[in-house]
């Protein structure tokens, strides 16, 4: 079992940026695969982007392409997303998750591990 603690989060005007991290502990942190999602008010929780094992290999949702940068450092079983250029739409509780298997996926029951969550709020 890995336990996924969140950090990071607040108010950030739009146009600015603000850096999350996911720290993990438990099993070993680098077989798995990383995941960030948010939920905004009234919305379904959806995928924001997805990195492999490696770092090598990652995926973004299209509303966050170019703007968002996944990363992680396995030596300190930490994953980090990078927000750039925030919108007042990116406002959510940012939510990191581990996948079991190897293969990116962007499907939220793909995940089987889950953090609680880190408030992000964009204003305008």
């Amino acid at each position: 079992q890995v336990q996924l603690v969140e950090s990071g989060g607040g108010l950030v005007q739009a146009g600015g940026s603000l850096r999350l991290a996911c720290a993990a502990s438990g099993r070993t942190f680098r077989t798995y695969v990383m995941g960030w999602f948010r939920q905004a008010p009234g919305k379904e929780r959806e995928f924001v982007g997805t990195i492999n094992w490696s770092g090598a290999r990652t995926s973004y949702a299209d509303s966050v392409k170019g703007r968002f940068t996944i990363s992680r450092d396995n030596a300190k079983n930490t994953v980090y997303l990078q927000m750039n250029s925030l919108k007042p739409d990116d406002t959510a509780v940012y939510y990191c998750a581990a996948r079991d298997l190897s293969t990116l996926q962007t499907n939220i029951a793909a995940y089987q591990h889950w953090g609680q969550g880190t408030q992000v709020t964009v204003s305008s």
